[in-house]
């Protein structure tokens, strides 16, 4: 072997090792709040948090309403906190829903070392909580982005009324593939976020949003998942639409509406 070839082979090896490390800086953009933040906005809502482990904090905002039709849970994209990501709310509440925002490990005021796998296991901790307050057919499950993955699994793993998919990718690692696609994504992606497969036991009937200019995930990839159970998932196209404004599309809001009122 030339030393070259050696060379190359080493700098591969070492690109790999490079990512593997410093993934996360580039999955997670996290904004960090003190503990002592104070949320506003002008709808009723109540600052709420979990524990789902000894050391661990779910941070959370509850949107409420005078006898709710049900409950949203909505898991966010990969960056900011709920902070931001509350405005989005008015688009469930106006409808007669409560929602609730969590934020994951790491973002806004939740605490704990981030894995897929407890993440996974902080959203369900989540899940089960809201059960003691609301039966599970008045559940609805929506993730956005990278909140999808989360949304899928919770919805594979129990029965909530309706999984509603925000620009969803086929899986993490094919996601990821699409920028770094030189590396092998099997080995050094330590988050998976196989969509694909946990959308197969998803049962209840799952409504998939997805803008047809979207850059960032493109549509084909919301297209396939929709191939893995056409009958159980509808896919609605925002024509124009990208990753990070459908909801300045009037029919985003018309979609949303029409399926809530089902």
């Amino acid at each position: 072997m030339s030393p070259t070839l050696i060379y190359i082979i080493l700098a591969y090896l070492l690109v790999m090792l490079i990512a593997y490390l410093v993934q996360e800086r580039f999955i997670f953009k996290p904004e960090k709040l003190k503990q002592d933040f104070e949320f506003k906005y002008d709808a009723p809502f109540k600052e709420v948090s979990f524990e789902p482990e000894q050391g661990v904090k779910i941070s959370g905002i509850h949107f409420y309403v005078k006898k709710p039709h049900g409950l949203i849970i909505y898991f966010h994209g990969n960056t900011r906190s709920i902070k931001g990501w509350g405005k989005y709310a008015k688009d469930f509440y106006r409808f007669g829903y409560d929602v609730l925002l969590v934020d994951y490990r790491g973002f806004g005021k939740s605490i704990g070392k981030r894995s897929e796998k407890a993440m996974l296991n902080d959203m369900q901790f989540v899940y089960d909580e809201m059960l003691v307050k609301f039966p599970e057919d008045h559940i609805i499950v929506y993730g956005r982005s990278m909140g999808s993955g989360f949304a899928t699994k919770l919805a594979s793993d129990n029965h909530p009324r309706y999984l509603i998919l925000d620009a969803p990718y086929f899986s993490f690692k094919k996601a990821a593939e699409r920028f770094l696609p030189f590396l092998p994504m099997k080995w050094v992606l330590r988050y998976q976020l196989r969509t694909d497969r946990w959308i197969e036991n998803v049962k209840c009937h799952t409504y998939i949003i997805h803008g047809t200019k979207d850059w960032l995930i493109p549509l084909r990839q919301s297209e396939r998942l929709q191939q893995i159970n056409p009958r159980r998932i509808t896919l609605i196209r925002i024509a124009g639409g990208g990753h990070n404004n459908l909801p300045s599309f009037p029919e985003y809001h018309n979609f949303i509406r029409d399926i809530l009122k089902i």
